[in-house]
């Protein structure tokens, strides 16, 4: 063999390493960027779950409530807002992200409010249907808030993953853009709503 023959076999065998840690690089970069979107599907979820349980909620509280039908309506407004948000929301753009925390919000204080309202109501307190949809909805607040988190983690993994070298490199030549958390940014988010009847 001829050293020009073993130059050539030395250089095919570095371009087929490279190729295949190019190939690892990338695969490992896509299976992050699922593992967030699958997490944010299960986000998505306990939402929907979310807003079909409030308008039963609300029904409910209608016939003990009959003066604070402006309470109910904002319930229902910020509510329809929230799914909307949630039916738009494009993972890749950070605008949309804010837009599903921004309305998350908004239901988060309607709803604080329609259950402070309703400690003054002992008999809707005291309501079967009231009592049992109020524990769905904790229960479902409680998936939600770790579905966020499994989310948040799955985010963080997939942008760590992204932006350390050499996978840097690789993201940077097939578009890998950041995947946004899902984070509270207003103050009185970080509160919890009261869910007491």
């Amino acid at each position: 063999m001829s050293s020009s023959m073993i130059v050539l076999l030395v250089l095919i065998g570095l371009l087929v390493v490279l190729g295949f840690w190019l190939m690892g690089q990338y695969n490992g970069l896509v299976v992050s960027r699922n593992r967030y979107k699958n997490a944010f599907s299960q986000i998505d979820v306990q939402l929907k779950r979310r807003y079909d349980l409030i308008p039963n909620l609300v029904e409910t509280a209608k016939g003990y409530m009959k003066h604070e039908s402006e309470t109910l309506e904002a319930v229902i407004a910020a509510r329809n807002a929230a799914s909307s948000a949630s039916k738009n929301v494009n993972l890749d753009d950070a605008g949309s992200m804010q837009a599903l925390m921004g309305a998350e919000a908004s239901l988060g204080g309607s709803l604080g409010r329609l259950f402070a309202l309703s400690e003054s109501y002992p008999d809707l307190k005291a309501n079967e249907n009231m009592m049992q949809l109020s524990e769905e909805l904790t229960s479902t607040e409680n998936k939600v808030s770790f579905a966020r988190q499994a989310y948040n983690d799955s985010v963080t993994a997939y942008n760590n993953k992204r932006e350390v070298f050499p996978a840097n490199i690789v993201a940077g030549m097939f578009n890998f853009g950041e995947a946004q958390l899902f984070e509270v940014t207003e103050a009185e988010q970080r509160e919890a709503v009261k869910v007491s009847f």
